[in-house]
C-alpha cells in the first residue's frame, strides 16, 4: 500500500489539536512543506531550533512537528539573510516540512498538559480554565409522517445529528398538525380556504451552529411544504474537556518536599532546575499543572482546591503576594521542561495512525532547547 501524504499527516494533527481551538493571537499549522509530498520520517520537538532543524534533516526527516511557532510574530521578509529566514530555506531545500500545534495543542483533549499531569503521575480531573462546549441549535421540524425519512436524512447530510462518536441521532414524536391555507397560498396538502388536519412527526435534532445556513437550505429543500414549520433553538453552552491547564490528583498524598522531588525525577534535567514555594512538609494531594508560562492562573488554582500549582516561568512579586494571600504551594520549572513531555504525546497520535505503513518512523528529538544553559550556587 502506498504511504501517506504530508496532507494525510496534517489531517491526523488537526484532528488530534483542531486548529480552531489556538488562540487569537497564535499562529499554528504548517509553516512551509508541500501537501503532496510523502511522508515517512518525523521528528518531534518543543522548539524550532537551528540544532532542532540541523538534526532533523541529518536524520533524512520529511517533516519535523513542533510545539512553538518559529513564526509567531509578524514578518516581512523570510530571506535567508534572517535567523528564521535561514531555517525556512534549510527545511524547504531539504524537503523537510514543518508543523507547529501551539495552544492549540495547549487546549487540546488530551493536550500539552495532559502530557504533563500524565508525566507527573497525575489523574486528571479538569481543565483549569475550561472552553466552552461547541455552540449548537437544537432543530425541530414537523413534516408529514410519510416524509419524514426523507427530510430526517437531508438534516443529516447537512451536519446535523452527531452527538460525540453518534451520529444520525434524532427523537421523533407524532402528532396532528393543522394549517389554514390563505389567498395566495398553494398548498402541497389541502386547499386554501380551508382547515386541514395532517398526521406529522415532530423531528428533532440537534446541529453544530456555524452550520445553521447548511441545514436551514436542506430542510427546505427536502421538505414537501411550501412553508415549513420549523423551530430553532441555541442550546446552553457547558464547560468542557477542553482548555488550558489540568487539575488532578495523585494516587497518595505526599508531602510537598517529595512531590517536588518527584517533579525533578519526571521531567528532563535543567539549569533553571525545580524551584519550589510553600511549606516543605504541607500536604500535597490535590495538583493543578500548565505547560509553559503559567502565572495568569495564580488567582483562579486557589479556588480550584489546589495543593500546589506546577507550571513554568514563575515571578518573584506574582509568587511573593500569591503566598502572602493563602494560595496553594507553587512548583517552578522550566518552559521547556514542562511542554516537552507532549512530544511523546504527539508522537503516539501519529505512529497510531501510520506506523503499519512501510518504511515509517518517528522519533523524539532529545536536543534540549531550553535556552538556559548554566547555572552556578
Amino acid at each position: 500500500m502506498s504511504g501517506p501524504i504530508l496532507a494525510d499527516v496534517i489531517a491526523v494533527l488537526e484532528s488530534a489539536y483542531p486548529p480552531a481551538l489556538a488562540e487569537s493571537w497564535d499562529s499554528v499549522g504548517l509553516v512551509c512543506g508541500d501537501p503532496a509530498d510523502p511522508v515517512t520520517r518525523v521528528v518531534f520537538a518543543v522548539d524550532p531550533t537551528e540544532a532542532v532543524v540541523d538534526d532533523a534533516i541529518a536524520s533524512g526527516a520529511d517533516l519535523l512537528v513542533v510545539h512553538h511557532p518559529l513564526l509567531l510574530r509578524g514578518v516581512d521578509t523570510v530571506g535567508a539573510h534572517t535567523p528564521k529566514g535561514a531555517l525556512v530555506h534549510k527545511l524547504i531545500k531539504a524537503g523537510c516540512a514543518l508543523f507547529s500545534a501551539h495552544t492549540n495543542a495547549d487546549s487540546a483533549d488530551p493536550g500539552v498538559s495532559d502530557a504533563l499531569a500524565q508525566a507527573l503521575g497525575l489523574t486528571v480531573l479538569r481543565p483549569i480554565e475550561p472552553k466552552p462546549t461547541q455552540p449548537l441549535d437544537k432543530w425541530v421540524v414537523m413534516v408529514p409522517v410519510e416524509n419524514a425519512s426523507a427530510v430526517q436524512d437531508a438534516l443529516f447530510e447537512a451536519g446535523a445529528g452527531r452527538i460525540g462518536d453518534y451520529s444520525q441521532c434524532s427523537w421523533t414524536v407524532t402528532g396532528t398538525g393543522q394549517f389554514l391555507p390563505a389567498d395566495g397560498a398553494n398548498p402541497t396538502i389541502g386547499t386554501v380556504g380551508a382547515v386541514e388536519q395532517v398526521r406529522e412527526d415532530r423531528v428533532e435534532v440537534i446541529a453544530p451552529r456555524g452550520k445553521r445556513s447548511a441545514v436551514l437550505g436542506a430542510l427546505r429543500a427536502a421538505h414537501p411544504y411550501e412553508e415549513p414549520a420549523f423551530d430553532v433553538f441555541e442550546l446552553a453552552a457547558f464547560p468542557s474537556s477542553l482548555g488550558l491547564g489540568r487539575v488532578g490528583e495523585l494516587e497518595h498524598p505526599e508531602t510537598l518536599r517529595e512531590f517536588t522531588a518527584r517533579v525533578a525525577r519526571s521531567l528532563p534535567s535543567t539549569e533553571w532546575g525545580v524551584r519550589a514555594a510553600g511549606d516543605p512538609d504541607a500536604t500535597v494531594r490535590t495538583v493543578a499543572v500548565c505547560g509553559g508560562s503559567g502565572d495568569s492562573y495564580l488567582d483562579v488554582v486557589a479556588a480550584l482546591g489546589a495543593d500546589v500549582y506546577v507550571t513554568a516561568d514563575l515571578r518573584h512579586h506574582p509568587a511573593d503576594e500569591h503566598l502572602r494571600a493563602g494560595g496553594p504551594a507553587l512548583v517552578d520549572v522550566a518552559h521547556w521542561a514542562s511542554e516537552y513531555p507532549w512530544c511523546a504525546q504527539a508522537k503516539s497520535v501519529l505512529d497510531a495512525a501510520f506506523a503499519d505503513n512501510p518504511g515509517w518512523e518517528s522519533r523524539v528529538s532529545t536536543i534540549r532547547t531550553d535556552p538556559w544553559c548554566l547555572s552556578a550556587h
